[in-house]
């Protein structure tokens, strides 16, 4: 069920369900695992401008790290920080595994079909991205690495990646502080590595509300030299902008 308020925005994406959605600068974004094991794989582009977007590399790389929690941010790949993590119950979500395909899915779960199992059948993240950034005026040409939230995959010594199964929890959440105007695409599909024989069914509740204004201490600005010079860069786009900060 969806609840709209002046100030609020409550929505669920049921297991296997997608949405996306402009939000504009100055939005924050609460997710809510509703059961454990939860995984939501998440895309960001500047709504004003659609080439720009979410860049995994430069997000990693800027701020020393290969996982994220409360106090980094999202760049994009202009150097801009197109959302922040301001709040986060877990202290690690996945930016590395990517999402699900028709293939993996079928091999993972059995063969399901709309046309046999209607609403049931199991979606993939490959899939339900494809339809959402059409609805945005985007093709499947614009898929990119995604940040998958709840879910805590790393990486060995000799490069392989692990997946920890009951990372996350009923309850769990995580809060993005929207830095830009941005077009959110969300998949509440399995992360690749979980090793689960049956599809994950787990919901996700989703809430849309006025963010605080970013303060001198903000833990987000000061997490990294590189996190404040992409916040001044973000700045400076958006003053330079048609409408201004």
């Amino acid at each position: 069920m969806n609840t709209l308020s002046p100030s609020k925005i409550s929505k669920m994406i049921p297991a296997g369900g997608k949405w996306s959605t402009l939000i504009r600068r100055g939005k924050q974004i609460t997710f809510t695992a509703l059961e454990k094991g939860a995984n939501v794989s998440l895309l960001l582009y500047n709504a004003n401008d659609l080439s720009e977007r979410y860049n995994m590399p430069d997000t990693l790389k800027a701020q020393h790290t290969a996982h994220l929690t409360k106090g980094n941010v999202l760049m994009s790949d202009n150097g801009r920080v197109l959302a922040s993590i301001i709040e986060d119950s877990l202290g690690w979500h996945d930016p590395l595994s990517g999402y699900t395909s028709r293939v993996l899915t079928n091999q993972k779960y059995g063969i399901t079909t709309y046309q046999n199992d209607r609403n049931d059948f199991y979606r993939s993240g490959e899939e339900n991205f494809a339809v959402e950034l059409f609805r945005n005026g985007l093709t499947a040409r614009d898929l990119m690495p995604v940040v998958n939230l709840f879910s805590k995959v790393y990486c060995d010594h000799d490069g392989n990646l692990h997946y920890v199964s009951d990372h996350s929890k009923k309850g769990d959440t995580l809060t993005l502080r929207i830095e830009m105007d941005v077009i959110l695409v969300l998949s509440n599909t399995p992360n690749p590595f979980n090793p689960a024989t049956t599809y994950p069914s787990v919901p996700v509740q989703v809430t849309i509300a006025e963010a605080e204004p970013i303060q001198e201490n903000d833990s987000c600005f000061n997490h990294r030299p590189e996190n404040q010079r992409a916040f001044e860069n973000t700045w400076e786009y958006l003053s330079l902008s048609k409408g201004g900060i």
